[in-house]
């Protein structure tokens, strides 16, 4: 399969949606039934939720799990607001830190994102977890990414 086949499946997204189905860490979050709230350039509100295969024992969102949503929501903001055409930037994580005040419970909660910081090919993103209920904050997070140019890899086209 060529490398434009699975992104054009999950970049194709519905209307109040963040994804469309068939990108890897998008589809294990149930990202596609994420709820856009707000966007603009350099800022996602989004009302997420959280699946039964991402919750620890105790029903809370498993700790290893919260970088991946950190993750593919700081790569969507890089991109929020923009014209299509200046979507498809390819960038790399260099750096995320998680900070944990309260657990994530769900069922459902908001990722608040937004870009603090862009230098040359460097973009500082900040996130955070809240309570859906009463805004309370639940984690604070920020990542670092780098923006490099995509090689296909070997067989896709």
């Amino acid at each position: 399969m060529s490398a434009e086949g699975p992104r054009k499946v999950w970049i194709e997204r519905e209307p109040g949606r963040l994804i469309g189905r068939g990108h890897t860490a998008g589809d294990f979050l149930e990202a596609f039934e994420w709820q856009v709230l707000e966007e603009r350039e350099g800022f996602l509100r989004v009302q997420a939720h959280l699946p039964d295969h991402a919750r620890n024992p105790a029903g809370q969102l498993f700790g290893g799990f919260t970088p991946t949503y950190v993750d593919l929501v700081s790569l969507f903001v890089t991109r929020a607001g923009r014209p299509r055409a200046e979507r498809m930037d390819w960038l790399a994580t260099t750096n995320l830190r998680v900070d944990y005040f309260e657990p994530v419970m769900g069922p459902d909660f908001v990722l608040e994102s937004r870009v603090v910081k862009e230098r040359g090919r460097t973009v500082f993103v900040e996130t955070r977890f809240l309570d859906p209920a009463d805004e309370k904050l639940l984690v604070f997070a920020t990542a670092t990414m780098r923006r490099v140019a995509f090689e296909k890899r070997a067989g896709d086209g």
